[in-house]
């Protein structure tokens, strides 16, 4: 794993351009569950199958606001992993143009990365499906966390967090091709790239293509694949580009 940390350190020295995509995995360190892995939340927990079904949300959201009751409970003592905060140090130090995200729990920002591309939606702001008044999330998180449903506050239509459902658009997907495109080094981390359209990124990319990720993967041909724990890996990286990023 040096070997590999040192190679994939001397590829983000040379590079102009870095774009990050990440996964689920990245955030599993910081007690994220992922939602396929084994220990997944659809494997472990008791929510619906079409929990993420806009549909079904509309006709019946409690389903869905109990999985957000968890997830808001968990979020808030939450911390970012710390490959999270390696890349917004890379990014603080010019190095890494954009973070393409397909997770929704904000760890990303709170480690302080300011190029966030959130292709599936966040949890952040929430948008009233009645009259389209958007507000922060944290307006109703105690509505949730005391088990009840939101509803605006302004013609008592029902709130949903601004999160892509199945059945929606992806956000921001031209942008993030484009930046991914523009890029000569694309790290994938913590992808296993199954879900569509994000998981098409990498064939897109404009130069090398790094994915470091546990388990099985679907990625284009020609990719350099590091299977190891996340944090450990790009804590050897950040050790060999000592110099070129501030380490916490």
């Amino acid at each position: 794993m040096t070997l590999q940390a040192r190679l994939v350190a001397q590829k983000i020295r040379v590079a102009r351009k870095v774009v990050a995509l990440t996964g689920a995995g990245i955030s599993t360190a910081a007690g994220i569950p992922d939602f396929r892995g084994p220990k997944g939340i659809y494997v472990t927990r008791a929510y619906p199958e079409d929990v993420f079904d806009i549909d079904v949300f509309v006709a019946d959201p409690s389903g869905f606001y109990a999985f957000a009751h968890d997830f808001l409970a968990l979020n808030e003592h939450v911390v970012p992993s710390y490959a999270h905060g390696f890349l917004a140090r890379l990014e603080s130090a010019g190095r890494l143009t954009a973070v393409v995200t397909q997770n929704i729990d904000g760890l990303h920002q709170k480690a302080g990365s300011r190029a966030v591309i959130e292709v599936h939606g966040g949890f952040t702001t929430s948008v009233c499906l009645a009259c389209e008044r958007r507000c922060p999330t944290d307006e109703f998180a105690d509505v949730v966390l005391r088990g009840d449903i939101p509803h605006c506050k302004a013609c008592g239509g029902l709130v949903k967090p601004d999160i892509v459902f199945f059945g929606e658009a992806v956000k921001d997907m031209e942008r993030a091709t484009q930046i991914v495109r523009e890029s000569d080094l694309l790290l994938v981390i913590g992808s296993s790239l199954t879900v569509y359209p994000a998981a098409g990124l990498p064939a897109q990319a404009g130069g090398e293509v790094v994915v470091v990720a546990r388990g099985p993967l679907v990625a284009p041909p020609g990719v350099f694949r590091v299977d190891a724990d996340i944090d450990s890996f790009f804590g050897l990286v950040e050790a060999e580009l000592e110099g070129l990023v501030c380490r916490p």
